[in-house]
């Protein structure tokens, strides 16, 4: 079973076991990302997949590894490391998992959450509207993330979501300094 998967450059050849992930299209681009697998017993293999690298997330919770690139989104299965789902052309930016194992998938104006499957999204609701959504990382239970507010790109937000609720606390950083707290009112 998968239990690591990492975005790597291309590795020498020989290096690891590779699997091609390919889908067949002509609107294919010719980039290619390359990402490190390992398992419970800390054997390695690569799989190639179509596209420019954008980011990847494990759940243990659902055996799942989403792989995005810019020309699609992979799902994984982490037992066989079978394909099982794919999405073309993804608007999709970034891609992170919640510690409780759900995953939270952003384009450039909004979240959703993805469960067992890329077919099964949810959106998660702001208070705000944003632009050029941009992940940071968790500390704890909160996946903090950067934004601008839509149409007023000069006010540029600090956001905190909880992986839990997927309420949102705002902290305003934009161009008059000022802070603003608000928590997600539903």
């Amino acid at each position: 079973m998968i239990t690591k998967a990492e975005i790597i450059s291309q590795p020498i050849s020989g290096k690891y076991k590779e699997r091609i992930y390919d889908i067949e299209s002509s609107w294919n681009s010719p980039n290619w990302t390359w990402v490190r697998f390992e398992d419970e017993d800390f054997n390695e293999w690569c799989g190639e997949f179509r596209g420019s690298p954008r980011g990847i997330a494990v759940s243990t919770k659902y055996k799942t590894v989403l792989v995005l690139t810019s020309d699609y989104l992979f799902q994984v299965d982490c037992d066989s490391g079978e394909l099982t789902e794919y999405e073309s052309d993804p608007q999709y930016q970034s891609v992170t998992v919640t510690p409780s194992g759900d995953f939270i998938i952003a384009d450039y104006y909004g979240l959703e959450k993805i469960e067992s499957s890329i077919k099964d999204k949810k959106s998660i609701e702001s208070q705000i509207n944003m632009d050029s959504i941009k992940f940071q990382g968790w500390n704890n239970n909160k996946l903090l993330i950067t934004c601008d507010e839509f149409l007023n790109w000069e006010h540029h937000l600090e956001l905190e979501l909880d992986g839990d609720t997927l309420e949102f606390t705002i902290r305003g950083i934009g161009s008059q300094g000022e802070n603003l707290t608000k928590k997600d009112s539903r």
